[in-house]
């Protein structure tokens, strides 16, 4: 399964935007208003959302300024989320998250839509940030 978020413009170099992102502690700022818990490691975060239950992320590739893929801790939920990063102009950029993730087709068909959301919620706070 496979859900893109909207692309949008931010007014920041893409330099300034991977920074925010690569920090994991970051994430915590840009999680959606139902978040239930969240805690950042070094390199990954654990969060829920209210009557969900947990989801470990964990940082897997960077690639300076242009890209970051998180993927799930778990073996039994294989699923990445990317951060494309793409610079328009000096301090503007394009961001794009993009899910990726193995499930049954019943499973798929049960989360595809809270995702989304999800996705979309945090890429529209990423704008605020």
């Amino acid at each position: 399964m496979n859900l893109e978020s909207p692309k949008i413009t931010i007014p920041k170099s893409k330099q300034e935007i991977f920074d925010f992102l690569s920090n994991v502690e970051n994430f915590g700022k840009i999680m959606p208003e139902n978040i239930d818990k969240f805690e950042a490691a070094e390199d990954s975060f654990i969060f829920a959302l209210k009557g969900m239950p947990e989801i470990k992320l964990k940082l897997k590739e960077v690639i300076p300024g242009e890209k970051i893929v998180l993927g799930s801790a778990s073996e039994k939920l294989p699923f990445s989320l990317t951060a494309n990063i793409v610079e328009k102009e000096s301090n503007s950029s394009d961001v794009q998250l993009v899910f990726d993730g193995n499930f049954n087709p019943m499973m798929a068909m049960m989360v595809k839509s809270p995702l989304q959301k999800f996705i979309n919620t945090l890429i529209s706070n990423i704008q605020n940030q």
